[in-house]
C-alpha cells in the first residue's frame, strides 16, 4: 500500500504542488527585503567591526602597553612595541593590527584592562590592496577619535550585559 501511494505521489508531482502552494501563499504577503545601501538593519551592541584605539577625555591615549591583547589574539594579528616615558610610565611606540589576519573574535577587547582597544560598529570599509588593511597606531587613534561618541554609546548599551 505504501509503495502504491508513493508511486501516485511521484506521478502527480505532489512535492512540486506543495512547493508551489508555499510560493503562492507568500507571493502577496508583505515583503521583508532590506534595500541595503539605503536601508540599514540595526546592529547589536556586541557587533565586532573595525578596531579603534581610544583616548582618555584629557587627550592621552589609554593603551599602557601591557601587551595582553597581543598575547590574547589567536590569529597573532596585533604587534606592539613599547617604551618608557620620562615620567616612568610605559606607552606604545608601535601598535599595528593586520586586518587580513584578524578573525574578529573580540579577545583583544576583552583582555584590555583599560578599555584602550575596542571594536567599533564599522563594517563598511574596503581596500584595494592587502597592505591597506594593515592599520598603524595613528590610523587606529584617528578612528577612535572620529567615532568616540558612537563607541561610548555602544559601550553604555552593552554595559548591562557584562
Amino acid at each position: 500500500m505504501k509503495a502504491i501511494r508513493k508511486f501516485f505521489q511521484s506521478l502527480l508531482l505532489a512535492e512540486l504542488a506543495q512547493g508551489l502552494f508555499v510560493t503562492f501563499r507568500y507571493l502577496f504577503s508583505r515583503k521583508v527585503t532590506v534595500q541595503y545601501p539605503e536601508e540599514k538593519t540595526p546592529l547589536s551592541p556586541r557587533f565586532r567591526g573595525m578596531h579603534a584605539l581610544r583616548r582618555y577625555p584629557d587627550g592621552e591615549e589609554r593603551c599602557i602597553a601591557c601587551k595582553l591583547c597581543e598575547s590574547a589574539c589567536p590569529a597573532m594579528a596585533i604587534t606592539i612595541e613599547s617604551d618608557m616615558r620620562e615620567d616612568g610610565t610605559r606607552r606604545t611606540v608601535r601598535y599595528d593590527i593586520d586586518q587580513n589576519r584578524c578573525i574578529f573574535c573580540g579577545l583583544c577587547e576583552e583582555a584590555c584592562p583599560v578599555d584602550a582597544i575596542v571594536q567599533t560598529q564599522l563594517f563598511e570599509y574596503v581596500a584595494e590592496s592587502r597592505s591597506a588593511l594593515y592599520f598603524t597606531k595613528e590610523e587606529l587613534l584617528a578612528v577612535g577619535d572620529r567615532y568616540e561618541e558612537d563607541i561610548a554609546r555602544v559601550k553604555e548599551a552593552d554595559a548591562s550585559y557584562r
